[in-house]
């Protein structure tokens, strides 16, 4: 059961009520977790800003998707982790490569490798050594690519940890 009121640009107020309005007139409706977000403008702010950004990462989406996957494993949001399964799928990537995604590893050397960082990255990134990051050049990952997991990481601490204060689960989100 949500813990947190959803609101509308009818109900919000202020900045949350323009940016609740722009995302309806633009997509037609809201899904909870963002019109449970507009409870705090700086939050919502903060996520469709850092969101945006994200779509022009420079790191493949099937990648960003497992790296999202593994995280969410962890962070413990089934809401975040069914969206990210669901779009690991969309964008073809095979069922074993997604139970992979689970454990945190792929069967590609090279996926395995920025999956870890992401995890190392979310669970202790005073650890990353520059034997890791130089790795990561020589199986072909740019700096900005490797500079993208962080943000693929912040993205999912954000949303998963919301959803979870929130009380949003499956079933309960009505759209994007």
């Amino acid at each position: 059961m949500p813990r947190l009121t959803r609101l509308t640009p009818d109900t919000a107020v202020g900045a949350s009520r323009d940016l609740l309005a722009d995302l309806v007139s633009r997509h037609g409706r809201i899904g909870d977790m963002v019109s449970t977000m507009a409870n705090s403008p700086a939050v919502l702010g903060g996520y469709l800003q850092l969101s945006r950004a994200m779509g022009r990462a420079k790191l493949d989406r099937r990648i960003s998707e497992r790296i999202s996957i593994a995280i969410q494993v962890l962070q413990g949001c089934r809401l975040c982790l069914d969206a990210h399964v669901s779009g690991a799928r969309a964008l073809g990537v095979d069922e074993e490569e997604i139970e992979r995604a689970h454990t945190g590893t792929s069967a590609d050397p090279a996926i395995a490798a920025i999956i870890a960082l992401a995890l190392q990255i979310y669970r202790e990134p005073t650890s990353i050594t520059d034997e890791q990051v130089t790795a990561l050049r020589e199986h072909g990952y740019s700096d900005r690519a490797i500079a993208d997991v962080v943000g693929v990481v912040a993205l999912n601490i954000l949303t998963g940890a919301f959803n979870l204060l929130a009380g949003l689960t499956p079933g309960s989100d009505t759209g994007a």
